[in-house]
């Protein structure tokens, strides 16, 4: 079994790639695991930071989640703005915080 088999993939990251009206996702399942890998990754690596700074800036977790989005989305990107909100619902569930209404509105 290859490892990409091993890793599962959660529904609300597979639908960022599947087109509107679609059912097959835009990208190979190879690729689409590495982009999981970096996005679970950098959910796990910002909930110190995203602790931290709400403690040390006395700010609600709504404000530390939009300064987190605003940050992966500054170049250079790293990720896709689906995947950095996808990020941020992630960081959201780590720590155990509410989502903003904002994090679950649809896209344009």
């Amino acid at each position: 079994m290859s490892e990409e088999s091993q890793i599962h993939l959660p529904p609300s990251f597979m639908a960022l790639f599947v087109p509107p009206g679609k059912v097959k996702p835009s990208i190979g399942q190879r690729e689409m695991a590495q982009r999981y890998e970096l996005c679970e990754d950098l959910a796990n690596l910002l909930t110190e930071q995203a602790a931290n700074m709400q403690f040390q800036l006395g700010i609600t977790e709504d404000l530390v989640l939009e300064r987190c989005l605003q940050g992966l989305l500054t170049e250079p990107v790293v990720v896709q703005a689906p995947e950095a909100r996808w990020v941020i619902c992630r960081l959201a569930e780590l720590l155990q915080w509410a989502l903003p209404e904002w994090a679950t509105a649809p896209t344009a």
